[in-house]
């Protein structure tokens, strides 16, 4: 108690791996808050992480590097709280759902500013009215997020893509022509037959229509010629 985040992560836990940059610390189990890296020097306390959104809980330390997405991270922890609600207080029960659909909505690329706002309102009265304490800390990933990164849940709504490149309905993959050696690889991971080509006669293409996201041409390429972007293409 009262060792600080950075002192927890960078001396006891060994740092982040070389490459990587810390992006936030989840802390607190499911319920718990989600904080930015400016914020490691707070100290392990109850009333210091309570002042910043996040929680004590469990005692549980996620640390996410820039490969995370923070609306997909408030999703994740959101989906287990709900399903995890007794249904005894309507708060819990019809509120979380509610939240976690326009959570849905704003990965999927539907969201509106809007959805913000009601999340906000929703996880406040969640918080403020649920009977026991899993409702009443379900909402802390939604808000705690909202708080430090409304900018990525912005980018989800005004651009239509996901900065982190997780959102599978944000991003698109593309073949770097002069990176493409006609290995053929790509083609053959394709589920769905959306990369086209002829081997050895460079450069294979990606048809958009046909492409799911699933990431399989680039987890194939040897060559680092699939690239994966934000935003939606075709």
């Amino acid at each position: 108690m009262g060792i600080t985040l950075r002192e927890l992560i960078f001396e006891v836990g060994g740092g982040v791996p070389e490459g990587r940059e810390l992006k936030a610390v989840q802390i607190g189990g499911p319920s718990g808050g989600c904080l930015p890296a400016s914020l490691l020097d707070v100290p392990l306390d109850y009333e210091s992480l309570k002042q910043y959104g996040a929680i004590m809980g469990s005692g549980g330390v996620i640390v996410l590097d820039n490969t995370s997405c923070m609306v997909n991270v408030a999703k994740f922890f959101l989906e287990f709280t709900a399903d995890e609600s007794c249904g005894k207080c309507v708060p819990c029960r019809v509120g979380l759902r509610l939240m976690l659909s326009i959570l849905e909505k704003i990965v999927r690329g539907e969201g509106e500013k809007e959805d913000l706002a009601r999340l906000e309102e929703l996880g406040r009265l969640i918080q403020s009215t649920a009977l026991c304490g899993l409702g009443q800390t379900a909402p802390n990933p939604v808000l705690s997020t909202l708080r430090y990164f409304r900018e990525e849940y912005l980018a989800h709504i005004r651009e239509k893509a996901c900065p982190a490149g997780v959102c599978p309905a944000l991003i698109h993959y593309e073949i770097q022509p002069d990176l493409c050696r006609a290995c053929d690889l790509c083609r053959r991971a394709c589920p769905t037959g959306a990369v086209e080509g002829t081997p050895r006669q460079p450069p294979y293409r990606i048809i958009q229509e046909k492409c799911i996201r699933c990431g399989a041409c680039f987890e194939a390429c040897p060559f680092g010629a699939v690239l994966k972007r934000p935003g939606r293409k075709g």
